[in-house]
């Protein structure tokens, strides 16, 4: 299951270390290394997307996408989106413009819906557009992809979105849906990273397709997956959250089962045990886990030259957590970086025209549903 909300306390910004061997988060100590900045108040926002001028969509738990100016203010619906059915952890998910944004002003983006059969999450595409009267729509959106099976229950539809360095292909994960099985099956969906054409067909070459498993598969054994990101040398890295305990950043690489629910870092909610990542076993263990969890929502990865001491890091949103988590990268290893206290649940942090961290809490209009902008302190 997804992590409740908690009681949200006042913006306060710590910096702490962790213990990279044990999963244990390390006493909060150090000092503010940005200033914040409230920039905005949303309903709910799931997650950003900048244009080249500057301006954002921002994508609403209930179904809205917003074109959003920093530089005023102005917030103007995007009209176009289809139907959301978003109960318990559905939502209008992420939004990700396409790599050709300048030559096709294609926007991707993903939803949970309900169709005859249950519900599931539908990745979609269409073309901004703005009138001179300001009105603003995606035109011709048309869903390229849907998971599969589509199942009962409100849980665990995941739906990140990320290209790859040549543009050629978008990855997409689908969650477990809280049914467990699932990710390991082979005619499903759920569970795992896709590989597509920028269409919605399944690539071709995908490793496992050969081996009897849904062509779109590349890798499987997840659980929730709430963020993907590429790093500068093309490795795609993952977050998950753990079931009670366990949350991940792994290292996807083509065709491996990455365990869940036969192994996990964490236990059943239940409190039935789940057995640990060993090695040998199999099975592809993380590269980083936490226990106490962090709840993990967006992660992002950071090139920008606002903050050259996190240049090539990962950052996560945390939920139960209320956290922003920096994780440091050196080839393919990964170890906890800091984690700062942001006194609210953090759904997303995206990287600005400019480098500077923008993060989009998780709450309410009104009840810490914010967008922040993260600069460097004095």
């Amino acid at each position: 299951m997804d992590r409740p909300f908690v009681a949200t306390l006042p913006l306060i910004l710590i910096a702490c270390s962790a213990d990279n061997a044990t999963g244990q988060n390390a006493p909060a100590s150090g000092e503010k290394p940005f200033k914040t900045s409230i920039i905005a108040d949303f309903d709910a926002p799931w997650a950003m997307a900048f244009l080249p001028d500057g301006r954002a969509l921002v994508t609403e738990k209930a179904g809205e996408m917003i074109l959003f100016d920093p530089k005023n203010g102005t917030k103007i619906p995007v009209a176009g989106i289809p139907a959301v059915d978003s109960a318990g952890q559905g939502a209008l998910m992420d939004v990700v413009l396409s790599p050709k944004f300048a030559q096709d002003r294609t926007v991707y983006f993903s939803f949970s819906e309900a169709r005859d059969g249950g519900k599931g999450v539908a990745l979609a595409k269409g073309a901004f557009n703005q009138a001179s009267d300001g009105t603003t729509k995606l035109e011709g959106v048309q869903v390229i992809f849907r998971a599969t099976p589509y199942v009962e229950g409100n849980g665990h539809y995941s739906g990140r979105i990320a290209f790859s360095p040549d543009g050629k292909y978008l990855f997409f994960t689908n969650g477990e849906r809280q049914k467990f099985d699932p990710a390991q099956d082979p005619k499903a969906t759920l569970g795992k990273v896709l590989r597509l054409n920028l269409d919605g067909t399944p690539a071709a070459e995908n490793p496992l397709a050969a081996k009897g498993f849904h062509p779109a598969v590349w890798s499987y054994g997840h659980r929730n997956l709430l963020g993907i990101a590429f790093d500068k040398e093309g490795r795609l890295w993952e977050q998950e959250m753990g079931p009670k305990g366990g949350d991940e950043v792994n290292l996807i690489k083509p065709g491996l089962n990455y365990g869940y629910p036969k192994v996990s870092n964490g236990s059943h909610y239940d409190g039935r045990d789940i057995p640990d990542h060993k090695p040998g076993d199999g099975y592809e263990p993380p590269k980083l886990w936490w226990n106490p969890v962090i709840s993990p929502g967006g992660l992002l990865y950071y090139s920008g030259d606002m903050f050259p001491q996190w240049k090539d890091s990962l950052f996560i949103g945390g939920l139960s957590s209320q956290a922003l988590v920096r994780v440091k990268l050196n080839g393919e290893s990964a170890s906890k970086g800091d984690q700062w206290d942001m006194g609210a649940r953090i759904r997303d942090v995206e990287q600005g025209p400019d480098g500077a961290l923008w993060v989009l809490e998780d709450g309410g209009d009104g009840s810490q549903g914010r967008l922040l902008k993260l600069t460097p302190a004095g």
